[in-house]
């Protein structure tokens, strides 16, 4: 039976956590604001263990995850992208965000801007959402949420944003789109209490949001140099694979933990969280088999992340057989999304789009088709914006999903779905524009070809063999300037490779880059490597350093030196063209 104390709670919010709170003593207070702390010992517990699972699904999981999926001169980036987040969103969440969030709500749209800064007022309390652990806590686990997700947009933009520009974003993706959403979804805004949809961990707040936003990114910022022409494969696969396996442990304590507690519905959560990935996985698997003739490591591990984002919003409101036929759906349906972008034609590097956008959207509409009352009797009311008496919101109260007999929660879930594509695909193009204007957000090219790890942070992931390579372009980024900002007129000489194949030399110049076994980086590489501009194929753009005439002389020193640099690899020659 729903207590008056629990409806009352749930005005206010997140509908995952108001189950737990159904069954709890302790006198709830209304619209958000802090009551006694009356603890449980196991709930709280078991919130502690989350937080830090959801935390580590962020560093190192989503990390090593996107890591190995960039190319080696690029990894380091990513693993700051992650790391950063961590950091940034952590102080501000405490500062700002976390009121913003979940503080008493402003007309459904916003927590009060200066409630709970610097987490003031939580102390000896709780929040009416997590009547049985400590308030600080509650707020602690949220911030892990609230970290990972603009986390996860950069693996769209990965191998081609400013670092500066990246920071600036995050910052503002964070305030004013994040925290908003979060309000309306779970902390008594609209959408919680004018739709009555239903989130359990995240479908809308964090995969849709993310996912949108990743999507109008790759738009903003365009293709990555060479995209489509050049190969751009995975540098490190077991890298990916391990981040995958974090990701899986941790989504325990992204699912299983919005109980907020130590119960039945965790477990449901819990179990219905593996099965949805487990059945991904291999859907995913049979996908690429049945499609290109064989079964990938890296399809597994897509596939699994795959059905994990979409079980979320439904991972404490669907039977179990549900659960699976959400994790086998998710696994076809985002291995089609991924690779539909080829046809497309925009460059989410890391595929955010076909896994977080669709698989967010789909979980969402499948949580309308599945969620069941026998699984969690809080439905009615949820949906009902509070009081399953009495309805305040669009399609009244409803206790279970279409299997249930309950079309309109379709409706309902497909209305959150679009108010979250909007809001956030329009607010992050906003974002992105303005901070263009303060920061150019795009990487020269330049930068692209020396890499974001070199270009950005002056460190390289891999430095086998010395380091000579990594000194010589530290040298080249102190002392050589960028071809965007040339002194004076800047001549140009072009010069193409005939004898070897494209994608030999291609590697062979990634080799010396890096300075892979095999390639050794010597002095004869150090006096051309600071004035090469762009590589496409077996063309070699250079900046000349010899004033205005780019004369016959140096034409043929750089000639010469790259001749030199490839003949060990069969017959070669080259020709300046310009």
């Amino acid at each position: 039976m729903v207590t008056a104390n629990w409806v009352r709670a749930r005005r206010i919010g997140r509908v995952a956590m108001l189950a737990c709170a159904m069954s709890a003593p302790a006198a709830l207070a209304q619209d958000g604001a802090p009551a006694a702390a009356k603890i449980d010992t196991g709930d709280t517990a078991w919130v502690l263990v989350s937080t830090a699972l959801v935390l580590l699904m962020t560093i190192p999981g989503l990390a090593l995850f996107y890591g190995g999926l960039v190319r080696a001169k690029n990894v380091l980036s990513v693993l700051m992208h992650c790391l950063f987040c961590a950091a940034l969103v952590s102080v501000l969440w405490v500062i700002v965000g976390y009121g913003l969030a979940f503080g008493p709500s402003v007309g459904g749209w916003i927590g009060e801007l200066g409630s709970f800064a610097f987490l003031r007022g939580t102390e000896g309390t709780n929040h009416a959402l997590a009547p049985t652990v400590p308030h600080g806590l509650f707020a602690a686990y949220q911030m892990t949420f609230a970290i990972i997700t603009p986390a996860l947009i950069a693996g769209a933009y990965a191998e081609r944003l400013r670092f500066a520009g990246f920071a600036l974003i995050t910052a503002l993706w964070l305030l004013l789109l994040y925290a908003p959403l979060a309000h309306w979804v779970w902390g008594g805004g609209w959408i919680g209490t004018k739709l009555g949809a239903l989130d359990f961990a995240g479908g809308t707040v964090v995969h849709i949001s993310s996912g949108v936003s990743a999507l109008v990114a790759a738009l903003y910022l365009k293709q990555r140099a060479g995209y489509g022409v050049e190969p751009m494969p995975p540098h490190n696969l077991p890298f990916t694979v391990m981040g995958a396996g974090l990701l899986w442990v941790g989504w325990f304590g992204f699912n299983a933990g919005s109980a907020l507690g130590a119960n039945e519905l965790a477990s449901t959560a819990l179990i219905n969280t593996n099965t949805a990935a487990a059945a991904a996985a291999l859907a995913w698997m049979l996908a690429e088999r049945l499609k290109h003739g064989h079964a990938t490591i890296l399809g597994a591990a897509s596939g699994a992340v795959a059905g994990l984002v979409v079980i979320t919003p439904g991972a404490g409101f669907v039977p179990t057989w549900a659960a699976l036929v959400m994790g086998l759906l998710g696994g076809v349906v985002c291995f089609w999304a991924v690779s539909f972008k080829a046809r497309l034609k925009y460059d989410d590097a890391l595929d955010v789009v076909g896994v977080h956008f669709v698989g967010g959207i789909l979980g969402a509409l499948l949580t309308g088709v599945f969620a069941s009352g026998k699984v969690n009797s809080a439905i009615a009311a949820l949906t009902a914006g509070g009081d399953a008496a009495k309805p305040t919101t669009l399609m009244g109260s409803m206790p279970g999903g279409l299997v249930d007999g309950h079309a309109g929660l379709i409706v309902t879930q497909g209305l959150a779905v679009v108010a979250t594509i909007a809001f956030c695909g329009i607010g992050t193009w906003v974002i992105l524009a303005i901070v263009d204007r303060i920061t150019p957000l795009r990487a020269g090219g330049d930068e692209e070809t020396i890499g974001m790890d070199l270009s950005q942070h002056r460190e390289r992931g891999y430095a086998l063999g010395g380091g000579e390579a990594l000194a010589a372009a530290a040298v080249t980024l102190g002392e050589v300037r960028a071809a965007s900002t040339p002194p004076g007129k800047m001549r140009w000489i072009t010069i193409q490779m005939q004898g070897l194949a494209e994608a030999a030399v291609l590697e062979r110049w990634r080799g010396l880059c890096q300075e892979r076994p095999g390639t050794s980086a010597g002095a004869e590489f150090r006096t051309i490597y600071g004035q090469v501009s762009t590589v496409r194929g077996t063309t070699f753009r250079f900046r000349s350093i010899d004033g205005d005439s780019g004369g016959a002389a140096e034409r043929e020193r750089l000639r010469t030196a790259l001749v030199r640099l490839f003949s060990d690899m069969g017959p070669v020659q080259a020709r300046v063209i310009e």
